[in-house]
């Protein structure tokens, strides 16, 4: 893996650097089956974001190499038991990750992109573990597309557990609800 700079963005911070994580987002969803589905395009990206800027605890982790490249980043907000697709599995979900959702200490980890040329580097699993690791919420959930490859894989290996299956919107895809449990840690 190359050595890399994490910086962590506050709501305002991350206001300031817009531009530069809308570039990343529309070269990492430059592909199929992304293309041409607005649910993925860059104007609903713009929008899911600057929503995000507003909810609790919103936090972005960037990467960046020696030279200054961005090259990934990660942002989540704790989570609020009030989201329509976590509210969706209340009949499926542990009763300790629901106690914990309630109490305030799950955090949503919203999304996780790298560059397309610096994937397969470990950049996405430190940009995730540098994440969590700050964030005063023990627990992590998170969704990931059924057939977003390697990406759904990869969460089962770092211990995330499948929790249900859930939508966001009516137009979107199918994903995979995910926890992460706070006696699991990040390697």
């Amino acid at each position: 893996m190359p050595h890399l700079t994490f910086a962590r963005h506050t709501p305002d911070a991350a206001r300031k650097i817009i531009d530069e994580l809308t570039d990343v987002y529309a070269k990492v969803y430059d592909v199929p089956p992304y293309i041409g589905d607005p649910f993925f395009s860059v104007a609903t990206f713009v929008e899911r974001l600057t929503a995000a800027f507003d909810m609790k605890g919103f936090e972005v982790v960037t990467a960046h190499l020696d030279d200054g490249t961005l090259v990934g980043y990660v942002h989540g907000v704790t989570l609020t038991t009030d989201r329509p697709w976590w509210a969706s599995l209340t009949d499926t979900l542990p009763a300790d990750a629901k106690d914990a959702a309630q109490a305030g200490d799950m955090f949503w980890l919203r999304e996780l992109m790298v560059l397309p040329q610096h994937t397969n580097n470990g950049i996405g699993r430190a940009l995730h573990n540098e994440m969590i690791s700050g964030r005063a919420e023990p627990w992590t959930t998170l969704t990931c597309i059924i057939d977003n490859e390697p990406a759904r894989s990869a969460y089962p290996r770092w211990g995330y557990e499948v929790i249900g299956r859930i939508k966001h919107a009516p137009e979107s895809p199918v994903y995979d609800a995910m926890i992460l449990r706070p006696d699991v840690v990040p390697s």
